[in-house]
């Protein structure tokens, strides 16, 4: 197990400690903590990033998320509703609270513009604009059971991203890497691609809360430099910056001594020498022209519809492959609430073809086994909507039911678990919350939801909040 405040020491004395209630006392209790786990050998003193065993063996060593962020429509990808053709223009009644701001006037049944069909040995069914997916279908396993709790962007990002609905708590990656660390220090332990947009609730999507600020997300920028002052000043060089931080880092032991429960200046030394070393490494990692011309074309990369998307996923593969422990991509604007053929369409397109490549690509190189990809947007999308620009058929916000899927790292290929109603509007069979996906994702990479957690403002917090359970039908 590794050095994580909470997950050592013995019980009595941390009974004692949890019962002063008191700012000092909570203060103490991880200092405690965080040096019986270094001296005991499970974390390495100076490195919080450095590779630390899972609690048990594990069956994934690292993840890709890919977050479909505005809510793609389940209906419409891969959960077809031969139900809504029957019902199409029919007047809708909602039954329930859960309602969209972007609701208003009548409402009326809308039938998916896509045809399905089976696809794979499996017989998943998928739309017929995933043309590539479909090549790779028996290796996922779709996921309808999820429900979210929130209709609202910015609640819901934030609620798959954290556990926490209202922000300020760790993303997953930053619990990952809190809990695992990164198989190759010279490079973050968790990687986010965004949009040139960020999603609703910013950079706190794939922040590090209440975690020291080491675990947070590093954004590689889609455009322009991946990530500013990534080269040193004009003759400055390595020599000179790397005399500097042994300076700085004598001034900072000085203080550390009389200081030692300040996380947050030995948080900012190691993102330092982080800084230093990625320096080196980065660029490489970045610069796609050692791949093959038959990888960029895989992968989309001579298409200007897929280049962007292609690009974040070849891009997260040469990051896992190098020991990134977590690798978030986004792509947005998902948000169809009117002319859904043309926006899904459009949508599916610029993904498709990359995220079929990615999982081949890491198939063939034996990395699939122990990597899970998951596919996620922050809820799902209505059965219905009012009519706006005329015919321009689009769907609202449904947290009830959602699209998910995952391929590798321990989950089952070729299946399809769970179901929704007839209509799509809401999960009937295998249902969860979001945190047992919570769960579920740290259980296949060996850590346990009630043991990595963290003291803070007066109690040890963990990702699903309050407890959850593995969605054992997603296993292997």
């Amino acid at each position: 197990m590794s050095g994580r405040p909470g997950a050592h020491g013995g019980a009595d004395r941390r009974e004692f400690l949890y019962g002063l209630g008191a700012s000092l006392g909570a203060v103490a209790l991880s200092a405690m903590l965080q040096r019986d786990a270094v001296r005991a050998g499970q974390t390495p003193a100076g490195n919080p990033l450095a590779a630390k065993p899972p609690m048990f063996p594990a069956r994934a060593k690292a993840v890709i998320m890919l977050f479909m962020e505005g809510g793609p429509s389940h209906i419409d990808t891969f959960d077809p509703k031969p139900k809504l053709r029957e019902l199409h223009m029919q007047r809708f009644v909602r039954r329930g609270e859960d309602k969209s701001a972007m609701e208003s006037g009548q409402r009326y049944f809308v039938q998916s513009p896509f045809r399905f069909r089976k696809v794979g040995r499996c017989g998943a069914d998928m739309a017929e604009n995933w043309r590539h997916l479909a090549d790779v279908a028996d290796e996922i396993c779709f996921f309808r059971g999820c429900q979210a709790e929130s209709v609202n962007h910015p609640t819901a990002l934030y609620h798959m991203n954290t556990g926490n609905r209202f922000g300020g708590d760790p993303a997953v990656g930053a619990w990952v890497t809190y809990g695992l660390g990164s198989e190759n220090e010279n490079l973050p332990g968790f990687i986010v691609l965004p949009e040139l947009a960020y999603p609703q609730g910013g950079a706190a999507n794939w922040g590090n809360g209440f975690l020291p600020a080491v675990y947070q997300g590093t954004t590689l920028r889609p455009e322009g430099t991946p990530i500013l002052d990534l080269q040193p000043p004009a003759g400055v060089t390595r020599e000179h910056q790397r005399a500097n931080l042994d300076f700085l880092r004598r001034l900072n032991g000085r203080y550390n001594r009389r200081h030692a429960w300040n996380d947050e200046l030995a948080a900012r030394v190691a993102n330092y020498e982080l800084a230093f070393r990625m320096q080196m490494e980065v660029p490489e990692v970045l610069d796609l022209s050692g791949e093959t011309a038959a990888t960029h074309r895989m992968y989309g990369l001579d298409r200007p519809e897929t280049a962007a998307f292609g690009r974040k996923c070849l891009l997260a593969r040469r990051l896992v492959e190098r020991g990134v422990r977590f690798v978030q991509l986004y792509a947005g604007t998902w948000d169809s609430h009117d002319y859904i053929a043309r926006a899904h369409a459009k949508l599916i397109e610029a993904v498709d073809q990359p995220i079929a490549a990615l999982l081949k690509d890491l198939k063939q190189r034996g990395l699939l086994e122990t990597t899970l990809v998951m596919w996620c947007g922050e809820f799902g999308r209505s059965p219905d909507n009012g009519i706006r620009g005329g015919i321009a058929y689009g769907r609202d916000h449904n947290a009830k039911a959602m699209p998910m899927w995952f391929a590798g790292g321990g989950t089952r290929a070729g299946c399809t678990v769970g179901a929704t109603d007839e209509i799509g509007a809401t999960a009937v069979e295998e249902v969860h919350p979001i945190r047992d996906v919570h769960v579920t994702l740290l259980h296949l990479l060996g850590l346990d939801d009630n043991r990595l957690t963290y003291f803070h403002a007066g109690r040890f917090k963990q990702l699903s909040q309050f407890g959850g359970k593995v969605i054992d039908k997603l296993l292997a």
